[in-house]
């Protein structure tokens, strides 16, 4: 049993350096979701919102979207995937790529709904506009946070996997497996 196991496990590098990836990738969504305001310090909208900030906001979380899915992709792509702990770290992955992508639309949203907002409006009318981009500025901020939580929740999954490396120790470079015991040759049977 003890070999099946084995094979089960990912190398512990290529788990280290997963988490590293992960916990990096989910610190800069969090940081953005915090960071990325709509609201003055006031918790009003501003009078005149900036569109270009707002744009801002969604190509960079385009961004963040697309390097979500590049590692989720290049995960799926590994032969760790496969492996036990490695379809619980791709469902999270998946999670995560479907939740980052939702992100970018939503805060283009509020920059066009800002947009709209130099046009003259009467008091009443422009609750509407301001009520709309608070919804969906704040939804894309969501989806940021849910997308940081997915990465953490996968780097869990591969931070408890760690343990079980403990109960499979690795020979170390220098100390080589001893050698497989000759096997008899025909010749002096």
């Amino acid at each position: 049993m003890k070999p099946d196991v084995q094979r089960e496990l990912i190398p512990r590098d290529d788990t280290l350096r997963l988490i590293g990836a992960l916990d990096a990738l989910k610190e800069k969504l969090l940081d953005a979701s915090q960071q990325w305001e709509l609201l003055d310090e006031h918790g009003h909208v501003p009078a005149e919102p900036s569109y270009a900030e707002l744009l801002q906001h969604a190509a960079d979380a385009q961004d963040l979207s697309r390097d979500v899915l590049r590692l989720a992709a290049d995960f799926a792509r590994s032969p760790h995937s496969t492996k036990r702990a490695g379809s619980a770290v791709l469902a999270h992955l998946a999670t995560a790529a479907t939740l980052s992508s939702h992100a970018a639309p939503h805060f283009t949203e509020t920059a066009e709904t800002a947009l709209s907002l130099s046009r003259p409006f009467g008091p009443t009318d422009r609750t509407y506009p301001e009520n709309r981009m608070v919804i969906d500025h704040a939804t894309a901020r969501a989806y940021l946070r849910r997308t940081s939580e997915s990465l953490r929740d996968a780097a869990k999954e591969l931070t408890a996997h760690l343990d079980f490396h403990r109960f499979f120790p690795t020979p170390s470079r220098q100390q080589s497996p001893a050698p497989a015991p000759p096997r008899p040759s025909a010749r002096h049977r």
